[in-house]
């Protein structure tokens, strides 16, 4: 008997505002800038990514595409995003 297994979905597990800023805190720990993309998709995908091109006045295709980890979303496109999701970028000294 062969077992299934289902493809593993962060945005599956992200259900708390809590988990979400856990989430972002460990991919910003990581540095890596596809990282956080594909995190900020993960936390878009969690909350309605529908719901999030009509706040951010893109496409959801679009979304889909830069926050996928292979995009390379802007700078203005990340922000963007945050300020949707209710999240805000902060830097601290290192």
């Amino acid at each position: 008997m062969t077992e299934k297994f289902s493809r593993y979905d962060a945005a599956d597990h992200l259900r708390t505002e809590e988990e979400i800023t856990l989430y972002l805190e460990a991919v910003m720990e990581e540095g890596d800038p596809a990282l956080i993309a594909a995190a900020l998709g993960d936390v878009a995908r969690a909350r309605n990514m529908s719901q999030l091109a009509r706040d951010t006045g893109m496409t959801r295709e679009g979304l889909y595409k830069a926050l996928s980890g292979e995009g390379n979303p802007s700078f203005a496109t990340v922000m963007k995003v945050a300020h949707a999701l209710g999240l805000k970028l902060t830097f601290q000294p290192a």
